[in-house]
């Protein structure tokens, strides 16, 4: 298993707190993986065996347990009394009213409470209103570079292994098929059509399975691009795919709960003021947006954004898609420490590309750090306080 270092720490640190733990996320990004490191982790550490209990309810065994009342039967029965008690909920998504499952648990001194789900939709509705404050939310990804890096072992240089890493998939189980075109061509399927089929089709009791699939290849195909709901409508009706802007926009709230894609928002740098329009998509992994859209789609600039924007996540940022002027900066990261400004470029050996992707960032007036991302392998370099450097080595290094 490959360390997930970050994630491992975030729950290590939440060990016996007064709060539940939530680890939200796509299908197979390594949720139930994490579950195990963190059961090794409490082993090791003088937790009892009999102290941790953990139920995965896309194991057919536990498929009575799906009834909250059993549930919560089936876990009480099993607590000690005298020390605390180690609870894992897998894909809870699964029961119906399980909040109140949750709830009833949450309130026992001797209970520590850890659930995950591959829907964002389960921590909405009822579980918001009745656990408001009694949670935390980790919200996972799949392998980030570094983490790939770490599971490839193949002896070839960094370059090729982020080629293998953007056209094979980020997902953790991908690393066991050995580069092999069609094994994991057909595991990316299964993900694909089940995230579709179960995350999205059903809990959005959607018709025109054919319809959602045209929305999902557009934003697939469009990713780091501005895009607005009536734009997508309007594109996709005058390609003979008639759809309406208030379907697009259910469409792509029930993709953004099941974590396939993600939006980032705008954001006027000057003005200081979020924006409401023309925001940009990008995938969760871009392996699935080679197994949906062939080879054919190698935009290497937009992919390397997408692969920068994820990263900026997985380190705790809030990320948004910077406006100043009639200038854009790719991304606008924020966190407690303040802004990071970060231009995405695929190379700017070439002058003219060097001071387009400057002239942004030039023109912000503030003191924060400020960077130009290239696949180039040259050395860094500084351009009154912009610092451009190699996107392979950022992504290794924190």
């Amino acid at each position: 298993m490959i360390p997930r270092d970050d994630y491992l720490n975030f729950l290590i640190h939440s060990k016996d707190k007064q709060i539940i733990k939530v680890i939200s996320g796509i299908r197979r990004c390594g949720k139930s993986t994490l579950f195990e490191l963190y059961k090794e982790y409490l082993l090791n550490n003088g937790i009892e065996k009999n102290r941790i209990i953990s139920v995965d309810f896309e194991d057919m065994d536990y498929e009575e347990l799906t009834d909250y009342r059993k549930l919560y039967q089936y876990i009480k029965d099993r607590l000690l009394p005298d020390g605390m008690n180690y609870i894992f909920l897998d894909e809870i998504q699964h029961v119906p009213y399980f909040e109140k499952t949750v709830d009833s648990l949450f309130i026992k001194k001797n209970v520590d409470l850890y659930i995950t789900g591959s829907n964002a939709y389960f921590i909405f509705g009822e579980f918001a209103t009745l656990l408001s404050g009694r949670y935390i939310e980790l919200k996972m990804l799949p392998l980030s570079f570094a983490e790939y890096c770490i599971g490839n072992t193949d002896n070839i240089p960094v370059s090729e292994k982020y080629k293998l890493y953007i056209e094979n998939s980020s997902f953790p189980y991908i690393l066991n098929y050995d580069n092999d075109e069609k094994e994991i061509k057909d595991y990316l399927s299964g993900i694909y059509s089940t995230v579709l089929l179960k995350d999205v089709v059903a809990r959005y009791k959607i018709a025109d399975v054919m319809m959602l699939e045209s929305v999902v290849k557009f934003v697939f195909d469009n990713i780091g691009s501005r895009l607005s709901i009536t734009k997508i409508a309007n594109t996709m009706t005058s390609a003979g795919r008639k759809i309406d802007s208030k379907t697009v926009e259910k469409y792509l709230k029930a993709l953004i709960d099941s974590m396939i894609i993600y939006r980032a928002k705008r954001y006027n740098i000057k003005g200081k003021q979020y924006l409401k329009t023309l925001e940009k998509y990008y995938v969760a992994d871009i392996g699935l947006r080679y197994m949906l859209l062939g080879k054919r789609s190698t935009d290497v600039e937009h992919i390397l954004e997408n692969v920068i924007y994820l990263e900026l996540l997985r380190r705790g940022y809030d990320v948004y898609v910077g406006q100043i002027g009639d200038s854009e900066v790719d991304f606008v990261a924020m966190n407690g420490d303040g802004i990071t400004y970060f231009q995405a470029a695929a190379s700017v050996r070439d002058n003219e590309t060097l001071k387009r992707e400057l002239k942004s960032l030039q023109k912000i007036n503030d003191h924060y750090p400020k960077y130009i991302l290239t696949l180039d392998d040259d050395p860094t370099a500084d351009y009154d306080g912009i610092k451009r450097i190699n996107a392979l080595d950022w992504l290794l290094k924190k």
